[in-house]
Parts: C-alpha cells; structure tokens; sequence
C-alpha cells in the first residue's frame, strides 16, 4: 500500500454535475479511483507561471527497487 501519493495528479475533465456537491470526471481507466467526486476534493487547474521551473519528483524505492 502506498501512503505517501501526490494529492493532486493532474488536469482531469468534468464529465457532468451529478449533484450540487458531486461531479462525475472523465479519467483513464488505468487511474483507479471513484468516477465521482466531492467537490471539496475537485480544484481548478492553473498552469504554470512563464519561466517557472517545474521540478519533477524523483522515483521512489521500496526494497532497493524503483517504482
């Protein structure tokens, strides 16, 4: 079990609005988690500024192995 993921895993597309406090993404099916989310969990995406560096997190080991 992994306890330690990024909260936020990229840009992803409402499918519809199921409900006032629920919507419904449009995801990959390898992604595996619920379709519907509380709106609470869904925030807007915002690119980043020009010229910012983006730093991409390195692998992560379990038992001398890369992930």
């Amino acid at each position: 079990m992994r306890k330690l993921v990024d909260y936020y895993i990229r840009p992803y597309t409402i499918k519809e609005i199921v409900f006032i406090n629920a919507v419904k993404l449009k995801l990959s099916t390898t992604i595996r988690i619920h379709l519907v989310l509380n709106v609470s969990q869904v925030v807007k995406y915002q690119e980043p500024v020009r010229g910012q560096k983006i730093k991409k997190p390195k692998p992560v080991k379990f038992d001398n192995e890369e992930e």
